[in-house]
């Protein structure tokens, strides 16, 4: 029983790596709003450093992991999916945070 449980939970986690694959880019590709007339080269070259930050967040974390493997089926998928939207946000948060840590008055 314990080990059908772990295929299932093998499986459920397969079909979240296909299904965030797709996503793989979002949230690091988050074009914050800033204020200010800022330098435009500036903005590109620290946007580009920033969402190599924001890459770092994988979308296959620890998290994203745990919810597919305590689960089975549908269940698992879903939960792990739901991860996936929290990891995206989070990586739009680190472009935010990144760049006003560089000096850009982010709004948006």
């Amino acid at each position: 029983m314990r080990r059908i449980a772990c295929w299932a939970g093998l499986i459920s986690l397969g079909f979240v790596v296909i299904l965030l694959g797709g996503c793989s880019n979002t949230g690091a590709d988050y074009r914050p709003i800033v204020d200010g007339g800022a330098d435009t080269a500036a903005y590109e070259s620290d946007l580009t450093a920033c969402a190599k930050v924001a890459d770092q967040r994988d979308y296959l974390n620890g998290d994203v992991q745990n919810a597919a493997l305590l689960g089975t089926g549908l269940g698992a998928a879903g939960g792990a999916g739901a991860q996936a939207w929290d990891t995206q946000d989070e990586r739009k948060q680190i472009v935010k945070n990144c760049m006003k840590g560089r000096g850009h008055n982010v709004v948006g």
